[in-house]
């Protein structure tokens, strides 16, 4: 599991977090970090901030989807709530939730997205 967000509390929460309930999380600080960690490390999921520096989460879901590879599932952090992920096709991420989020409904968003056979599918918490 990667986690991009350019804020390093949310990736240390996320982290810490998603350890406790056994998961392995990679970390990258800008969009084009997390970009180069997804196709070196082909993470099954990918929790990301839309607004971050060098690459912004809107040009990350671009470049994913020019991959060839299978793509990840992507759970979008957003500040701009349903707004911002209006802007992204329903097929490129698996769901979206507003920050600040619920540390429980955020785990149990994870599971669902992993659970999830296929493409990924739209399941909004914004």
């Amino acid at each position: 599991m990667l986690v991009a967000d350019d804020e390093p509390p949310i990736r240390l929460l996320c982290q810490v977090n998603l350890a406790v309930a056994g998961m392995e999380v990679l970390q990258a600080a800008d969009g084009a970090e997390a970009l180069a960690l997804t196709r070196a490390e082909k993470p099954d999921l990918v929790l990301l901030d839309l607004m971050m520096p060098k690459l912004n989460g809107y040009e990350f879901i671009d470049q994913v989807g020019r991959l060839e590879m299978k793509r990840p599932h992507i759970i979008v952090f957003t500040a701009a709530g349903k707004r911002g992920v209006d802007k992204i096709q329903p097929d490129s991420i698996c769901a979206s939730i507003l920050k600040p989020f619920d540390l429980e409904k955020f785990i149990e968003l994870i599971g669902e997205c992993l659970d999830h056979d296929g493409m990924p599918h739209q399941s909004s918490q914004a």
